[in-house]
């Protein structure tokens, strides 16, 4: 069993900053691959970013790519999501989740993810 805590989401002004933070128990970080996702009001969870057991391959949603930059470290069992230049359509309940994969294996898909945090609200007034 892997437990997720994220923390780091809060409001912040369009074009500013804030880092996520995923942190985990029960199980080493290592051996799963790691994404974020998010959910807006009325709205379906969305992919976010997601990184793969070793940290060398990340992938991100089209509308985050240059803003965003997912990372992990595995000596301190902890997931991250920089963000930056953030908008108002990023505004969302961000969650991270954890999946059982392969080496070098990303995905972008919920359904394909293990275990779930309950999520950390991130507000960009404009």
């Amino acid at each position: 069993q892997v437990q997720l805590v994220e923390s780091g989401g809060g409001l912040v002004q369009a074009g500013g900053s804030l880092t996520l933070s995923c942190a985990t128990s029960g199980r080493t970080l290592s051996n799963y691959g790691m994404g974020w996702f998010r959910q807006a009001p009325g709205k379906e969870r969305a992919f976010v970013a997601a990184i793969d057991r070793d940290g060398g391959s990340t992938v991100y949603t089209d509308s985050v790519k240059g803003r965003f930059t997912i990372s992990r470290d595995d000596t301190k069992n902890t997931l991250s999501l920089q963000m930056n230049s953030l908008k108002p359509e990023d505004t969302a309940l961000y969650y991270c989740a954890a999946r059982r994969a392969s080496y070098h294996s990303t995905s972008y898909r919920a359904r394909e993810y293990d275990y779930w945090g309950q999520g950390t609200q991130v507000t960009v007034s404009s």
